[in-house]
C-alpha cells in the first residue's frame, strides 16, 4: 500500500471517527432515522470528505438519487423489481441527505445558502413522491385492484399534510429561537419506535410493494392514516407551546 492510499485510509477513518463522536443527539427521532439512516450517513459523509465533494455537492447527488427513482417508477410497469430498486434508490437518496450536513460541519463549510439549499430539496423531494405515486395510479390502471382516478385523492392528501408537517416543523423552530423558547420534551427510546410511521426511511422502503397491487393500497393507505393522526396532535401540541405566554 502506498503512502498516498495509506493517508486516504486514514483521513477516512479519522473523518468517520469524528462523525461518530459528534453526533446529534437521538431522543424521539423515528427508530430508522435514528438507528440506520444516520449510521450510513456518516459513512457517506466520510467518503465525501475523502473525495473531495462538497456538502452542497453531496445535496446534488441525493436529489438526483432520488429523482432516478421517480423516473424509474414513472416509466417502468409496476413489478417487485421496480418497487425494490426505487426503495433502495429512494433510501440512499434519503441517506444523502443526512450526509450532506455532516459533511458541511466535518468540513468547518457550514453556510445559510447550504442549509437553504437542503430545506428546498427536502421541501420538494417529499410532495414529488407522493406526485409520482398519483401518476402511477392513473398510468398503470391495470395493476391496481381498483382504478388510478378513484384513488388520486390518497397521493394528493398525503403530499398536502407532509408539505403542512414541513412548514409545521420548520417554521416551530424559528419561532421558538426568535423567542427564546425550548423545545418540549420528546421521549426516548420508545418514542422513535413509536414515531416509526413518520420516519422517511419507512416511506422509502414501502415501495417494495409497489408491484403488488393490494399489498401497496393497504401500507400506503395505513401510513397516511397514522401520519395524519400524529400530524394533527403534533400541530396541536405547537400551537399551544407556542400560545403560552412565556415562563407561564
Amino acid at each position: 500500500m502506498t503512502s498516498s492510499s495509506s493517508g486516504t485510509k486514514g483521513r477516512f477513518r479519522e473523518t468517520l471517527s469524528h462523525l461518530n463522536a459528534a453526533q446529534k443527539p437521538g431522543v424521539g427521532v423515528p427508530a430508522y432515522t435514528r438507528w440506520v439512516n444516520r449510521r450510513v450517513a456518516r459513512i457517506f459523509a466520510a467518503a465525501a470528505v475523502k473525495c473531495g465533494i462538497t456538502p452542497n455537492g453531496v445535496t446534488a447527488i441525493s436529489a438526483l438519487t432520488s429523482l432516478l427513482a421517480m423516473l424509474l417508477l414513472l416509466t417502468a410497469q409496476p413489478a417487485l423489481a421496480v418497487g425494490a430498486l426505487a426503495a433502495f434508490l429512494f433510501a440512499l437518496g434519503y441517506a444523502l441527505d443526512s450526509a450532506d450536513g455532516q459533511v458541511a460541519r466535518v468540513t468547518g463549510k457550514s453556510s445559510p445558502a447550504g442549509e437553504w439549499l437542503d430545506h428546498v430539496v427536502d421541501a420538494m423531494r417529499t410532495p414529488a413522491m407522493h406526485l409520482t405515486i398519483l401518476i402511477g395510479f392513473i398510468k398503470y390502471p391495470g395493476n391496481w385492484p381498483v382504478t388510478g382516478w378513484q384513488l388520486w385523492w390518497l397521493p394528493l392528501a398525503f403530499s398536502v399534510l407532509m408539505t403542512g408537517h414541513f412548514m409545521s416543523q420548520i417554521l416551530a423552530e424559528q419561532l421558538r429561537k426568535k423567542h427564546a423558547r425550548q423545545e418540549p420534551p420528546s421521549g426516548g427510546s420508545l418514542r422513535s419506535f413509536i414515531n416509526l410511521h413518520m420516519d422517511s426511511g419507512t416511506f422509502c422502503w414501502v415501495f417494495i410493494l409497489w408491484g403488488t397491487g393490494w399489498g401497496f393500497l393497504i401500507a400506503y393507505g395505513l401510513l397516511f392514516l397514522s401520519n395524519a393522526a400524529t400530524v394533527l396532535l403534533s400541530m396541536r401540541r405547537k400551537f399551544l407551546s407556542l400560545s403560552t405566554p412565556q415562563g407561564a
